[in-house]
C-alpha cells in the first residue's frame, strides 16, 4: 500500500510561531488525521518548543497554506505527499530528513461518559 495516497484533505498545516515569528527553520513535522476539511492534518515546529508552549495551541500555532510553506522550504514538498502517521525531523547538523518510528502523535482528548441508566443520562443531558 502507498504510503502517499490518503488523507488528502484540505490545504492548511499547523505551524509554530517560532518558525514564524523567530525564523526558525522547520525542523520536525508529522501528520495527524485532519481535524476539519481545511486542515491537511500537518504540524510543523521548529524543535526548540517546550510542553508549555506546545499547551497553548491557540496561541502558539498558526494555521499556514501548505503550498506557502512549500515555497518558503522545498524540501518540504515530497514530504507533505505523506499520509497520516508520517513523522519527520532534521537535525541542526544535516539538511536531510530522517523519518521518525518513535514518537507518539499527540491526539485530541476527549472526555465521554457511557451509561445505560437512562435516569442518569437525561440529568446530564438536561
Amino acid at each position: 500500500m502507498s504510503e502517499t495516497n490518503q488523507t488528502k484533505s484540505g490545504f492548511l498545516a499547523l505551524v509554530s510561531r517560532l518558525c514564524l515569528d523567530e525564523k526558525l527553520p522547520i525542523r520536525f513535522i508529522y501528520k495527524t488525521v485532519p481535524e476539519h476539511l481545511n486542515d491537511t492534518g500537518w504540524r510543523m515546529y521548529s524543535g526548540y518548543e517546550d510542553d508549555e508552549y506546545l499547551k497553548n495551541e491557540l496561541a502558539n500555532l498558526l494555521p499556514v497554506p501548505v503550498a506557502t510553506l512549500c515555497e518558503m522550504d522545498a524540501s518540504l514538498t515530497e514530504l507533505v505527499e505523506y499520509n497520516a502517521g508520517t513523522v519527520w525531523e532534521r537535525t541542526p547538523e544535516h539538511e536531510s530528513w530522517q523519518r521518525v518510528y518513535d514518537f507518539k502523535i499527540p491526539t485530541a482528548q476527549v472526555e465521554v461518559k457511557i451509561t445505560n441508566d437512562v435516569n442518569k443520562f437525561n440529568k446530564e443531558v438536561l
